[in-house]
């Protein structure tokens, strides 16, 4: 079973700056994508961004040109640097890792875009 847990939410102004990590708990050579999700209070879980074993990376048009992900395979560890945040981000952000043996959740961490 691998564990994800994520990291680095908090309250931040409008136009300020976050950086979530997502660490694994074991090293996985064969996974498919990692991506970001969030859950906003009263909404469905909506996908973020992805970035795939051979390191393409996809964002959704709500957060591109403000949000980049990007990761560390040594040590198994996802990033989504966030910058101009908005209110409208705020959220419990959460880590997928997506593998042969089926998809790992991470526990999520709490976003908070206000002044």
């Amino acid at each position: 079973q691998v564990h994800l847990v994520e990291s680095g939410g908090g309250l931040v102004q409008p136009g300020g700056s976050l950086r979530l990590s997502c660490a694994a708990s074991e090293s996985i050579d064969n996974y498919y994508s990692m991506d970001w999700y969030r859950q906003a209070p009263g909404k469905q879980r909506e996908w973020v961004s992805q970035i795939n074993r051979g390191g393409i990376t996809d964002y959704a048009d709500a957060v591109k040109g403000r949000f980049t992900i990007s990761r560390d395979d040594a040590k198994m560890t996802m990033f989504l640097q966030m910058n101009s945040l908005k209110p409208e981000d705020t959220a419990v952000y959460y880590c997928k890792l997506s593998t042969p043996r089926g998809p790992y959740w991470g526990q999520g961490t709490q976003v908070t875009v206000s002044s």
